[in-house]
């Protein structure tokens, strides 16, 4: 900020270096002027009340070409001074003398950078870090899962179970007949008189099936109503696959998916093992009036309600 008073400068004002002529001319209101500041000649304009200062006319100068050159060859000098004292110290100091502190300092920001540029090439745009390894790993498993149509009666068929199971508080009457084991067979004859050189590789994936519909029935397939019925009828020794029938077999081909997305699989063999089992979900449903129950029985639970309420 500059004051247009007439005011001697103290003798703190006065630099080292050059003090300019006193300069009796009157300066015009919001004109633009030089302004000394210690050995440095600056432009004189207001920053910051915190900061600024009356200035008497002795530090100031006019704003003209001459004296522009004269700031520009001051600083100049100055410069070369300062790069001189910086080059005699850098000589005399070794490089371990640097602030401790500011060196600690240094090495957190350059490892803060560090994590920056490792963030920029590992984590997608967009994208925090700490979900980003779930988020891909999430990617990855929905485009490996296989795609398993379930043709639209038999989506049917598995609304209709569930109403039986949890609505009307039913069940399907065990041991089945035929059992997931008969109707594995059955499809795996059929595919021998349709096929006989794809049977072997047919019966590869039947196997397959089995084996998942006995690890995954007591885990995944069961609703809650039906886990007593389960713990009754199935023993250590004999497999789900033997006592239940299609109507379970139906709900293991919709976590089927998420099983095999867990398991290995080349993209050419996924390709092949999907056909397959959308052929014999066609088998499913050209059989579903033999395989499939059109009506459950009651469960005891429920007659044991019943004959409450009716004593």
């Amino acid at each position: 900020m500059v004051s247009s008073k007439d005011e001697s400068a103290t003798d703190s004002d006065k630099s080292s270096g050059e003090v300019p002529d006193s300069n009796s001319s009157l300066y015009s209101e919001g004109e633009k002027v030089l302004a000394y500041h210690g050995p440095r000649i600056y432009e004189a304009k207001g920053w910051n009340k915190n900061w600024d200062e009356w200035v008497g006319t002795q530090r100031l100068m006019k704003l003209t070409d001459d004296n522009i050159i004269k700031q520009q060859a001051l600083d100049k000098k100055l410069g070369v001074e300062k790069n001189t004292k910086l080059g005699r110290s850098s000589q005399t100091k070794p490089k371990a003398s640097v602030d401790p502190k500011i060196e600690k300092d240094d090495t957190k920001n350059s490892d803060l950078n560090g994590d920056k540029e490792e963030m920029k090439t590992n984590v997608p745009k967009g994208k925090k870090r700490k979900g980003d390894s779930t988020t891909e790993k999430d990617n990855a498993s929905a485009e490996k899962l296989i795609k398993i149509q379930i043709p639209l009666t038999l989506k049917k068929q598995l609304v209709d179970d569930w109403e039986f199971i949890t609505q009307q508080n039913m069940l399907v009457k065990l041991p089945r007949s035929p059992s997931v084991d008969d109707i594995l067979t059955n499809y795996l004859e059929h595919c021998s008189k349709k096929d006989g050189m794809m049977a072997e590789s047919v019966g590869e994936i039947l196997n397959g099936i089995r084996s998942y519909f006995d690890k995954s029935l007591p885990v995944i397939l069961l609703y809650k109503k039906e886990r007593q019925q389960y713990h009754d009828t199935v023993s250590d020794n004999v497999s789900p696959s033997s006592v239940y029938g299609a109507e379970h077999l139906l709900r293991l081909f919709v976590k089927l998916p998420e099983l095999l997305a867990c398991v290995k699989i080349e993209e050419e063999t996924l390709t092949s093992l999907q056909q397959k089992l959308l052929d014999f979900l066609k088998f499913l449903q050209k059989n579903q009036g033999t395989y499939f129950l059109s009506s459950y029985e009651a469960s005891k639970a429920s007659d044991g309600s019943s004959k409450a309420k009716d004593s």
